[in-house]
């Protein structure tokens, strides 16, 4: 989770410098909240406006479709209230939406977000800049967007970004359920590895299984395999597994590999995830790691050889082509973009930074990106200090037309600005 500590978020309030803008339109103060084609929204402006609106694009939402689950329908405008109160003191107006629905609601957090900034210019000012900031599943909303809408937002921050997009995002889901039935045996009525039942439901039928199989020590080391034939929380970042890493990690990832999957399956119209192009493997390093825990050679292969042979998983052309638009991206950027990542992502993983970066340089648009990184472990686990330096950088080069650098982010801060994250297990 993002750090929720006051005085994490003071301390850049007082620290980072903020900059003034004597054009900007003062409207403020406002606290407005209501409802906007069906998505709950929220704005907040200060009585002293720098003139940016921040557009907040929240994470991955359960949907409430089992028995007992109850929708989350705030209209978050931060990661936190915190963070939420730094800015507004650095004069940042704030907005944020709830999306019409909850999973996989990245065809609805699009359209729900650019109604935003538009009822926004509509009701009250045309910001002098508008900047889409994002996280987890709400990066993918955020990078398409700057890809679709030139002249909407002037800037993005995407953070934990699932940077690789959706279709090899959610490929990974399928590998992580295949090394789960290889080591463990995925009982008929989850579905199968490729194609999860449809209502499948985590807390009541996936985590009971896994629950009894954490509890045993003899177990760590198939989790190991399964950790590391999928690639996370990177090739070549570790083992051994950080403290508070397992069996944290265990829980996170396979309910997005069942149920969350299960909900966008619902939504494509079928199976989704594909792995014709895989090669299963591990490393020496890895190899050696999983003998040291006592897992014979001959049951490494024996594992990766039954992984390999199950490689023909092909989803129908109708669902592929939904996810691809819920959505892989282009690199097409519209405008700047700067990324933020923990080093040990159990969930997104820090991998899929080379991948989003290799795309934006292919379709030529490397300017307009710059990556950054933190040694946090955990999926978004940002201090405030962090998020409000990346909210202040992305501001300072929509506002200057200055890049970030390396300097932009110190190490004080627990910022890794030099790391470079390696390339995703797969394909």
């Amino acid at each position: 989770m993002l750090s929720k500590t006051l005085f994490a978020a003071l301390f850049v309030f007082v620290f980072l410098p903020r900059f003034a803008d004597a054009a900007a339109p003062q409207i403020g103060p406002i606290n407005d909240a209501g409802q906007l084609n069906g998505a709950n929204y929220r704005i907040v402006v200060p009585e002293v406006w720098n003139g940016t609106l921040l557009v907040y694009g929240h994470g991955y939402r359960d949907r409430a479709d089992h028995p007992g689950e109850i929708d989350n329908r705030n209209a978050d405008i931060a990661p936190n209230a915190a963070v939420a109160d730094a800015l507004l003191a650095q004069g940042y107006a704030l907005a944020g939406s709830s999306f019409k629905n909850n999973g996989w609601a990245v065809e609805e957090g699009i359209e729900d977000l650019r109604d935003l900034t538009e009822f926004f210019r509509d009701r009250y000012a045309t910001p002098d800049r508008t900047i889409l900031w994002a996280f987890s599943m709400g990066s993918v909303i955020g990078l398409r967007s700057v890809e679709l809408y030139s002249g909407l937002y002037d800037g993005a921050l995407a953070g934990c970004a699932v940077g690789a997009g959706a279709s090899q995002s959610w490929d990974a889901s399928g590998d992580l359920t295949l090394a789960y039935d290889t080591v463990f045996g995925m009982p008929a009525a989850w579905g199968s590895f490729g194609d999860v039942r449809n209502d499948i439901d985590f807390e009541t039928e996936v985590q009971p299984k896994l629950l009894g199989e954490v509890s045993s020590a003899a177990n760590f080391p198939r989790f190991e395999f399964m950790r590391l034939v999928t690639g996370t929380p990177g090739r070549g970042i570790m083992p051994p597994p950080p403290p508070q890493f397992y069996p944290g990690w265990v829980f996170t990832d396979m309910f997005f590999a069942t149920e969350a999957r299960s909900e966008l399956e619902r939504r494509a119209g079928g199976s989704i995830v594909q792995n014709l192009n895989r090669n299963y493997n591990l490393t020496a390093a890895e190899r050696a790691y999983l003998q040291g825990l006592g897992v014979p050679p001959a049951v490494i292969d024996g594992w990766l050889q039954a992984m390999n042979g199950r490689r023909s998983v092909s989803a129908p052309p109708s669902a592929r082509d939904y996810l691809r638009r819920n959505a892989d991206y282009t690199g097409r950027l519209k405008a700047p973009v700067l990324t933020l990542h923990t080093i040990v992502d159990p969930l997104v993983t820090v991998s899929q930074e080379t991948e989003y970066a290799d795309t934006v340089q292919r379709a030529g648009y490397g300017n307009l990106l710059f990556q950054t990184y933190t040694t946090g472990n955990g999926h978004c686990n940002f201090t405030g200090p962090q998020i409000l330096t990346a909210v202040n950088a992305i501001d300072f080069w929509v506002r200057f037309g200055i890049k970030p650098t390396a300097e932009t982010f110190p190490t004080s801060l627990g910022f890794a600005p030099y790391f470079l994250p390696p390339y995703m297990n797969q394909p």
